[in-house]
This record gives C-alpha cells, sequence and structure tokens, in this order.
C-alpha cells in the first residue's frame, strides 16, 4: 500500500487552477491569428526512497549548534534545510546554527540523488538532535521527555534555563543515524503531481511557443517552500528542453556525438520559459520519515514533456511520439490548418 496517495487530488487542484473546464477537447479548434491554442496536462509519479542517514550536532557555550554530515549540496538547498532542521529541534534562530557538510570525516549521510537526500539526511540531524536533547536536558537537571526547547532557552519541571548554560563547562556533543529497516517492504512511498501546460504553434512554420506551465505536487511536508519550488520550476524547465529541444546527433560513420557541447545542444533559455506556477498540497506522510516530508525534484519534471506533447496535440491534432517535437515532425499536418 502506498503511505500517501494524493494522486487525484493534484489533478483536480490543478484543472481548477488551470482552467481545464475551458478547454476544448476537439483539437485545432482554438486560434488566435496564426496560432493554433492548446491545453495538454499529465501525470507525474516519482518514487520517494530514504536510506540509513547520519549526523553529528555541537552546542558550544554560547549557544550556537554546529551540524556535521557527509551529505552534499549541488545546489538544491541542503544547508538550508538541514539548518532549519536543527533550529526547529533546539529552539534556536538559524542564525545559531552552523552547518558543515561534504566532509568525509563527518558521519556518513545518504548523498544527493533520486528523491532520497532531504527526507533522509534531515532524518539523520533529526536523530542526532533528539540525542543531543537528552543529554541538555540531564545537564541541566530536567527531565528530557517533558523538555521544552523554545526561543534559546529549555523549560521543564517550572525550571526555565538558557540553551547555552548547558555547554558553560565545555562542548556538548551528540552523533547518531537513522535507520529505516524494512519499511520498503511494508510501505510504497511514492509522490505525486499534475503537469498542465498551455501552448501555441504557428500554423505556417509549425514553431511551438510554451505560454504556460502548471506544477501541482504532493511530497510529504515542504521544508523549504522557496528552494523546493526553486527545484521544481528548473525541472519544468529542463521538460521543455526534453520536449522541444533536446537530441543528441551521432556520427555512426566516424563514431562521435556532432554536437557535443551547449554552441551545437539546445536547451532552453529564460526567453524560452513563460509563467511557471507550482503549487504545493497541504499534506504530511508521517510513514516517510520523522519530518514527515519526502523528496520533491524529480517529480518536477516527471510528465512535463508528455504534458506540451499532448497540448500540441489539442493545439494542430498532430500526434507525435518521439522526442524532441521539432519543426520536420508538424509541418506535414499542419498544411490543412494553414
Amino acid at each position: 500500500p502506498f503511505s500517501r496517495r494524493e494522486f487525484v487530488q493534484c489533478l483536480r487542484t490543478g484543472a481548477e487552477r488551470f482552467g481545464w473546464s475551458q478547454r476544448n477537447p476537439l483539437p485545432a479548434q482554438r486560434r488566435e491569428g496564426r496560432w493554433l491554442i492548446g491545453l495538454g496536462m499529465a501525470g507525474a509519479y516519482r518514487g520517494a526512497p530514504v536510506m540509513k542517514s547520519a549526523a553529528r550536532v555541537r552546542l558550544d557555550r554560547q549557544g550556537m549548534l554546529t551540524v556535521e554530515t557527509d551529505m552534499t549540496d549541488i545546489g538544491t538547498g541542503s544547508y538550508t534545510i538541514i539548518a532549519q532542521t536543527a533550529a526547529e529541534m533546539l529552539g534556536l534562530p538559524l542564525q545559531q546554527v552552523r552547518v558543515r557538510l561534504g566532509d568525509s570525516g563527518f558521519p556518513v549521510s545518504a548523498g544527493s540523488g533520486g528523491q532520497w537526500g532531504a527526507a533522509s539526511a534531515t532524518s539523520g540531524v533529526y536523530a542526532a538532535c533528539v540525542k543531543l536533547r537528552e543529554a541538555v536536558a540531564r545537564k541541566l537537571g530536567m527531565d528530557p521527555a517533558t523538555a521544552e526547547f523554545a526561543d534559546g532557552h529549555v523549560q521543564a519541571g517550572g525550571k526555565r534555563r538558557a540553551l547555552a548554560s548547558a555547554a558553560g563547562d565545555g562542548d556538548l556533543t551528540a552523533e547518531d543515524a537513522i535507520e529505516f529497516g524494512v519499511l520498503d517492504k511494508k510501505m510504497q512511498q511514492s509522490t505525486f503531481g499534475a503537469h498542465f501546460v498551455e501552448v501555441a504553434v504557428d500554423a505556417f512554420t509549425a514553431e511551438v511557443r510554451v505560454r504556460r506551465m502548471l506544477a501541482v505536487c504532493a511530497a510529504g511536508r515542504i521544508l523549504n517552500p522557496k528552494t523546493a519550488r526553486s527545484q521544481v520550476i528548473g525541472a519544468m524547465t529542463m521538460g521543455v528542453g526534453a520536449a522541444l529541444m533536446e537530441e543528441l546527433a551521432v556520427d555512426t560513420r566516424l563514431g562521435y556525438f556532432v554536437n557535443h557541447d551547449l554552441a551545437g545542444y539546445e536547451v532552453p533559455v529564460h526567453a524560452d520559459i513563460p509563467h511557471q506556477e507550482v503549487i504545493f498540497l497541504d499534506e504530511v506522510d508521517p510513514m516517510a520519515s520523522p519530518m514527515k516530508a519526502k523528496g520533491v525534484g524529480e517529480l518536477g519534471i516527471c510528465g512535463v514533456s508528455a504534458a506540451i506533447a499532448n497540448a500540441i496535440h489539442n493545439a494542430t491534432g498532430v500526434r507525435v511520439r518521439d522526442y524532441p517535437i521539432t519543426l520536420d515532425k508538424l509541418l506535414a499536418g499542419l498544411g490543412r490548418l494553414a
């Protein structure tokens, strides 16, 4: 069974926000001058695996918390969400959390890739912070089970002390890991989404312009909406490239890639990308991780190219079944519409 399955809600939310009810299901029925207009959509699915992940946290007498794990940040925001996790667990402002990543001397984390990084790494940090909370509470003579951490202080049993005071005699360090055991044998953890696209196709030249895009994603608790949105709109952009531009040309006689650099291998630029909207469903998945979060990166590209192909078919009536959808594959079917 799926731990959570909000696919239908993604479809319904996207259809309402995008105006799907106004779409004419008959192809080649909407026109604006020389432009044929079409709407298309596609579902999105991506697994959300988790892996063993460890971290080390250290509290000093100034109340600074240092987090160390060999997780990487490849531009996806690992520093940010790890700092957020530690700050939330210890009741500290973000500016009092220092994150150190990518050193092989640090506790082993999951690494980046395939939507397992964020949920796994933050879970390891969570585990280490739980251990540190217990050490802090005992140091301050409080019950770890009832101690509350907020605003840089710890309180329990009528006592309230500054968090930093627990490290007055020296730094407090805790290290721990999280293992998910046979969870993947009992539950299917997945993310779901829906992509909606509007295109305009020139009836004379077959030029395709993507006008607007919408992604609706169900990916558990979104740890940081800004960085998660950035991942999704980047993936949507990659989907445009896959649908309309990107293709390797291989010279089989001499055995080399003809367009082996960005001068010849075409990818989208800013002028190719229209208005992009991303909606994250208000969802948590308690089965996925202690943070109730799942990965979101690859979900943003799953289905994008299919949605574009469907929109082109709705605009023109021409069905193309291999990418990229270039002018030569459309022109033959556009003669009657021009």
